[in-house]
């Protein structure tokens, strides 16, 4: 019932019901929460995951819509969504802390570009990274273990009682130190190789005073930089596989403890 006397299909409440969880993390969640993916397509998309829901297990919702115990169990529902879906693009976050780092001793950290992903301003060198994720996170699965993530949700954090503790929403904020880590990582093969030709620099400019740094030091931050990052790709492109998982795992983490 809705409360004011009215009614409304038990199988289309407990679709919306569901759909809150889904739809909250489909928000926030990796290639789901682009702005360059429609709302229309969200919304297709989580009534279809809700259907796949209610067909392989039973869910209870809340007897009337218009009630502060509804109210409080879809706030509830939203949250483990947001958590779900928050805690993977936390990981997403390191490329663009590697593109930072990059870009920055490159000598190139002003060169931005609209993400389109995002829709904000990013350094180029982030925003390669990050599509480069973003093609190893599809690769590997990771939106259809998103997907089963969020339906196995249903069984450990039953709704109404799918608050989520204080040591959950704990371990969201220590996983925040998880995406500075991973992009230092990334950056430190690039990094290291800047760094050295920076100290080659420096000792050039105090053996050699009327040397034009701003003339021999860009070329080969830039020349340095751009071999560096074409040699290291293997490498990093590994490590990206490492942080795909550790996100993926994290939120497993959260969900099933």
């Amino acid at each position: 019932m809705l409360g004011f006397g009215l009614a409304i299909e038990p199988q289309l409440w407990a679709l919306l019901f569901v759909m809150v969880r889904i739809g909250a993390m489909f928000i926030v969640a990796p290639v789901f929460g682009n702005v360059s993916v429609p709302l229309p397509v969200r919304v297709t998309l989580s009534g279809a995951v809700g259907i796949l829901v209610l067909g392989s297990m039973t869910i209870q919702p809340p007897p009337t819509v218009f009630a502060l115990s509804t109210f409080v169990a879809i706030a509830a529902e939203a949250l483990v969504g947001l958590a779900i879906g928050f805690i993977v693009q936390i990981a997403f976050a390191a490329p663009l802390v590697a593109g930072e780092l990059i870009g920055g001793s490159m000598g190139i950290g002003f060169a931005n570009m609209i993400d389109p992903n995002s829709g904000r301003s990013s350094p180029a060198v982030g925003q390669f990274l990050s599509i480069l994720l973003t093609l190893l996170f599809l690769s590997l699965d990771g939106h259809l273990v998103l997907v089963d993530m969020v339906m196995k949700s249903y069984t450990a954090l039953p709704p109404g009682a799918a608050w989520m503790a204080a040591g959950q929403l704990r371990d969201i904020a220590l996983f925040g130190g998880y995406a500075f880590m991973a992009g230092l990582l990334l950056a430190l093969p690039v990094g290291f190789l800047l760094l050295c030709l920076n100290l080659v620099m420096g000792m050039l400019s105090r053996s050699a005073p009327s040397l034009n740094l701003f003339s021999v030091g860009m070329p080969a931050s830039l020349a340095v930089g751009v071999i560096s990052l074409a040699i290291a790709l293997p490498a990093m492109g590994d490590y990206m596989q490492v942080i795909v998982r550790e996100g993926l795992a994290a939120a497993r983490s959260l969900v099933l403890g």
